[in-house]
Order: structure tokens, then sequence, then C-alpha cells
């Protein structure tokens, strides 16, 4: 990600933790210095648009390699990230050993005890199944040891909290839960032979899966760590908090967060109800270890409205009056007050805005998914027809405040969103009428499809926020010669339609 992005996010945020967790040259040198090769690092480390499946196991080596300069390029990203972060009072978390490996752990620790990670994404053996060193192993210690004396040494010390990830959305091969007590207490013992005031920050995102975690195996695996040596991210406690199914996780320190958007999607989503009432509901459970609230989205810069209230309500003593928050904000954020924008923000904080039952912010409308020829269920949680009438207000009110931009950016958004719901009626009627081989029906909803598909293009081309040039441009920069830049594009490209190669389906498989 640009320089210009990152520093965006750092101001934005206005928090006190935050990841800085910029890391492949680090462990290029500690690895290097290990005896691994350069082509075996090539075949680990993922290309940037997947940095964080490689990081966290899912995936090696996809999208890579990289060029020397991208490494250089990166560790002096990760010195001004850390520079101002520290400027602004933050906490840098930085990354730990969490025992995913190069393949050439077999040759440097012929006798290392290993095992192979499951295939998370269906790729092919050259991409998946990470290398994961058991933590009952020496070599485990070694080199966790060895990852955060490099950083000590190259950040001129530390803010001594790190994050480290064994098994995200996988399971550990083993179950028992005096295995999974050692795997947490190596991953802080290495921590801490670096860094004797370490502190290991986790996701609580693997206690997803109940069907494995069941409460032994969470509280085994928590308290493998020392009373207030972890830190846990209760990653998604706006919607499904595991802190209260765990007795606060069993007395380890839990941030309450809001995770919010799944891979950065456009669409408007929120909940809003439970945003402003969680935390305190978090800090009044019994025998509470809450310590804080944060944000974990997946993508940014999209609801704004969703932040901003998380980050406000962060401040507060006790829940706000929703709506008159809203009704503050709106004037806020456009400057400028008016009954029709008032009433189009409440007709959204009642539709939209207001999910309170299991769907999340993955965009599965029709305009985005692979087309099948068959009836699709709606992704909706609201009267859509709210959403239309609340773009309808807007409309008559942009004339007096359309200089302000993020009212433009606003009315963008809140129409694109218009456009992707009667999508699905179009597409839905288009389907039945194949069905029914009605050719006349057909044609008049395949061109009603196509036509929206075009208004929503002229909609989105009306504002720069919405243009993919943008990122293009800023993907196309990092590049230090023209086949660089060329494949830093690509891979951006290649990340708006799929994640990887299905081999099952001998396909791209959308996300």
């Amino acid at each position: 990600m640009p320089l210009a992005f990152n520093a965006q996010e750092t101001i934005w945020q206005k928090v006190y933790l935050k990841l800085g967790f910029t890391q492949e040259t680090i462990w290029q040198k500690v690895y290097l210095k290990l005896g691994f090769t350069q082509d075996e690092l090539n075949a680990h480390f993922a290309g940037p648009a997947f940095l964080a499946w490689g990081r966290m196991g899912n995936m090696r080596g996809w999208g890579g390699p990289q060029p020397d300069s991208w490494y250089t390029g990166q560790l002096a990203l990760q010195h001004q990230i850390l520079t101002r972060m520290r400027a602004f009072g933050m906490i840098p978390v930085l990354p730990a050993f969490a025992g995913h490996v190069p393949n050439g752990i077999t040759r440097i620790f012929p006798n290392a005890n290993f095992t192979r990670l499951s295939d998370w994404g269906k790729f092919d053996d050259q991409y998946c199944c990470t290398y994961f060193l058991e933590p009952s192993d020496p070599a485990f210690q070694i080199i966790g040891k060895a990852f955060i004396e490099a950083q000590m040494d190259e950040y001129n010390g530390t803010e001594h909290i790190y994050n480290g990830d064994l098994f995200n959305e996988m399971l550990p091969s083993i179950g028992d839960p005096t295995y999974l007590a050692s795997c947490s207490k190596a991953v802080y013992d290495a921590i801490v032979a670096g860094d004797k005031d370490g502190i290991w920050l986790m996701q609580g995102w693997l206690f997803k899966k109940t069907a494995f975690w069941d409460r032994d195996r969470v509280k085994a695996y928590v308290q493998g760590v020392p009373q207030g040596k972890m830190i846990i991210l209760d990653l998604q406690a706006e919607n499904r908090p595991v802190y209260s199914r765990t007795d606060s996780f069993f007395g380890q320190p839990f941030i309450w967060c809001m995770l919010h958007n799944f891979g950065g999607n456009d669409g408007l989503y929120g909940m809003l109800d439970a945003i402003n009432e969680g935390p305190f509901e978090g800090m009044k459970f019994a025998d509470s270890t809450m310590i804080g609230t944060g944000l974990t989205p997946e993508g940014i810069l999209q609801n704004e409205v969703v932040y901003a209230l998380s980050t406000d309500v962060s401040w507060r003593e006790n829940p706000v009056n929703v709506t008159q928050w809203l009704t503050d904000y709106i004037h806020s954020r456009y400057n400028y007050v008016s009954d029709k924008i008032n009433h189009a923000w409440y007709l959204l904080q009642g539709s939209v805005y207001n999910c309170t039952d299991d769907h999340e912010s993955h965009n599965k409308m029709e305009i985005v998914v692979r087309p099948k020829i068959k009836h699709l269920d709606p992704y909706i949680w609201y009267n859509w027809t709210q959403v239309a009438d609340a773009w309808a207000l807007m409309v008559q009110a942009a004339p007096d405040v359309i200089n302000s931009t993020l009212f433009k950016y606003d009315f963008v958004d809140v129409g694109r969103q218009v456009l992707q719901d009667l999508a699905h009626i179009y597409y839905n009627n288009l389907t039945a009428a194949y069905h029914a081989k009605s050719v006349d029906k057909a044609m008049t909803y395949g061109k009603k499809m196509t036509d929206l598909l075009m208004d929503m293009d002229t909609l989105l081309c009306s504002d720069s926020h919405w243009l993919v040039g943008t990122w293009i441009e800023a993907a196309k920069a990092l590049g230090t010669n023209d086949a660089v830049s060329d494949g830093y594009t690509a891979m951006f490209r290649f990340t708006l339609a799929c994640r990887n190669m299905d081999r099952s389906s001998k396909g791209l498989r959308n996300q």
C-alpha cells in the first residue's frame, strides 16, 4: 500500500494502539542469516496485494516474488510509519513469530518437527499448505527470538507489544488442550526471549470456529500465557462477540472491536445501535477484563458514519441518542442544515444502517457476483425502498449543498446502493424470463440490467473517490521501473475479481 494511504490511515484512526506490520525485510535479514536462500524466501512471501494472508500462513508465495527494490521500499515505509505513530503518541504493534516458515526449514533444521497447514484457499501445492514449525520444537524459540531482536535493533527499540496468529481460519492439527496451551506458551516465550517486557496481542477470530474451539480449548490456549501478558482482540464484537461465551476470555485482557467491513467491500452497511451499546455491555459484563475498544475492518474508505460513531462512543461514559447524534454528525459533515437531508439520514438510520441479524458486510449482490442462470435471494436486511426514498430526498436537497465534497460523496454512494438493489429485481426477472423461455421479457430485462450498469458507471464517474484509476496509479507509482509497475498494477487488477486460481473448477474463484 502506498505511503500516502498509510499516512492517511494513521491520522484518521487517532488511536493509541495500531499495527505497524510491515515486516518482510526484517524476515529476509533473519532468514538469510539463518541460512535460508532468497529463492526459498521468494517461494514463501506473498505479493503486495496478499500480504495479510501470507503473514498469517493462509497462503505462501502467491503474487510473488518481489524485486529487491520492494524490500528496500518496505523497510523505508516501516520507518516512516513508526516515526509518525510515535510522534502521535501511538503504540506500534509489531509482528511476532507464529510458526509459519519457508520450506527451506527442512534443510536448515533437518530434525525439526513441522507440519503443513490446511488448504485454506484451494490453491495448488506451490501456494498452499504453509510449513508450520511446531511450537514445541527448539527451532521455534531460535527463530522467534532472532526476529524480535532484529526488530529492536532496526527500530531503536520497540513498545513491547507484538502480534502473531498461528491458526487464522485454520484448525490446529491436535485438539488436546495441553497441546494448545503449549502452542500459545511457545509464542509468548519466544517474544520475551527477545524482549523481556513483551506482551502478545492476538486476534480472537480463530475462536469463531466453535465446533473446534469449545470452552476447554479456548481456556487452555489463552491461559498458556501468564495472566495479563496477552491481549485479545474480540474482532467482531459488534455482531458476534466471543468474550460473552468465554467468561471474558478466562481473565485475559481483551479489546472490544468493531470489524464491520470484509474485503474492502463498497456497500452501505452498519449496526449503529449495536456499535452504540455494545462497548458498554462489554464493560458491564460480569468480571469483565475489557480494556478498550478498537476498529478492525478489512477495508476502510467506506461507510464513514459507522466509524465516526464507533470512535465517538469510545470517548463516552454512556451510549448516545443515535438519532440526535446523527443529526449533529450530518450538520458537521456538510456544514449545512436541511430537513430533507435530516430525513434522508433518518431513513438510512432505520434501514441499511440498522442491521440486527447475521448479515455482514459481504457485498453479494448481482452486480458483483458471477452471473448464474437461477433465482438469487437478495443479500438485504432492510427495506430497500427506504434507501431509494432517502436518495430522492438527497436529490431534492442537492442544489443547495452540492458544493460540499462530503455530500457529493454520500450522494453518489447512496445512489449506487439504490441501483445495486434495483439490479436484484431486474436480474431475477431476467432469469425468470429465461426459464420461462420468454424471449421478449428476457430481452426487456436484459436491457434494463445493462442500462442500469451503465447508469451506475456514469454515477460513479462523477466523483473522483470512486475511480479505480486512483488505485491503479497508486500501485503503478510503487514501481521503480516499468516492469515492476506493470506487475503491481496487474496484481491490483487481479484482486478486484478473484483471490486465486481454483483448480477444482478450472477457473477464477470469485470472492
